[in-house]
């Protein structure tokens, strides 16, 4: 595992980092440093503890907000109309006339 030098809100930090992870970590510590400095910039939380805190909240939250990327290597859903049309009808065909699983 290799090790990088990073920098949040004027601070250094040595973090572990796999091979090939260079380009994200970077990306995630500039998302945190931009995070904890608006908070320090917006002058109502001093403690560097409480804006961290804060910082990792906001992120959580926009993560959790994001849509929910498709797994690698699947079709987009306007490529699989066909298949989901074909599905569609084998369960129509199943339930029969009354339209009800049980």
């Amino acid at each position: 595992m290799k090790q990088i030098e990073v920098t949040i809100m004027g601070q250094s930090y040595i973090l572990g980092c796999p091979e090939g992870g260079e380009t994200s970590l970077l990306e995630a510590v500039a998302n945190v440093d931009r995070e904890m400095s608006a908070i320090r910039d917006a002058g109502r939380v001093k403690a560097r503890e409480r804006i961290a805190v804060l910082a990792a909240l906001n992120l959580a939250y926009a993560l959790a907000e994001r849509p929910l990327a498709p797994p690698p290597g699947a079709a987009p859903a306007s490529a699989d109309d066909g298949h989901i049309d074909a599905l569609i009808r084998r369960v129509d065909q199943a339930l029969g006339a009354d339209g009800q699983l049980l």
